[in-house]
């Protein structure tokens, strides 16, 4: 029986795919900073680790307590909305800490045991703001395109000894909390020069035209995990299948 590890599940997409996971009768070792057993279904499949991407410590010793792991999926991630003049440096190198250098440390620590074993895949998830670069949120999407293009080369990398690299780019959910786990409030982060170009961007967000579900992104996880091809990227959801082929055709 397989065992997948999944960073940040304690809401959203994270939390979606680890009960896709139980369903479908895998191993699943969800991680979180702050535990909590009572967000998934009681199962002798499931385990709940702590674990913060962003300390080497904690790292370390969740993936000694997890034992092989046969898929990684780095979920974890921080989001911020704002103008970026107005957006302090302190949180910018807060988001990539988590986004960015929290899934290297991830990838680094899992890989010596995928590449001894010759087998393991590694899904990192991104965003659609790769795909179509978002207004307002200019760290948030260097972030995630720094881990496109390092998934890529790391692809290259390790399917020298049969370890697979994916990523998986989510559409906007409303429902999931982008912003709101952070220290920053929105409207602190809008100078009022911004104010008459942000309110429709707001407008727009509040009544996109297309969406996604967590339960899309954790189909775009599954299919990541079992194809074999050379594919590297799985869109999920359909505003961010709709940028995909946009790019792609």
């Amino acid at each position: 029986m397989q065992t997948i590890l999944i960073t940040g599940t304690s809401s959203g997409y994270g939390l979606e795919i680890a009960r896709h996971f139980l369903d479908k009768g895998w191993n699943v070792i969800a991680t979180m900073r702050r535990p909590d057993a009572a967000l998934l279904p009681t199962s002798p499949k499931l385990r709940i680790l702590p674990l913060d991407v962003t300390n080497e410590e904690s790292i370390a010793a969740a993936i000694a307590a997890a034992g092989p792991i046969d898929v990684l999926v780095n979920n974890a991630g921080i989001g911020v909305v704002g103008a970026f003049e107005a957006t302090p440096m302190a949180h910018i190198r807060k988001v990539f800490d988590t986004n960015t250098f929290g899934v290297m440390a991830m990838c680094q620590a899992v890989i010596p045991q995928m590449r001894e074993r010759r087998s393991g895949v590694i899904v990192n998830v991104t965003s659609s703001v790769t795909l179509a670069s978002m207004p307002l949120a200019a760290a948030y999407t260097a972030s995630k395109q720094a881990i496109e293009g390092f998934t890529g080369s790391l692809a290259h990398e390790l399917g020298h000894f049969d370890v697979r690299a994916r990523l998986v780019e989510p559409g906007y959910a409303p429902t999931t909390r982008f912003a709101q786990n952070t220290d920053l409030r929105v409207e602190d982060l809008i100078p009022p020069a911004y104010a008459g170009f942000a309110a429709p961007i707001f407008e727009a967000y509040a009544k996109p035209a297309l969406t996604t579900k967590e339960a899309d992104v954790a189909e775009a996880v599954w299919a990541a995990v079992h194809d074999t091809s050379d594919r590297l990227q799985f869109p999920g959801g359909a505003d961010a299948i709709a940028l995909y082929q946009a790019r792609h055709g």
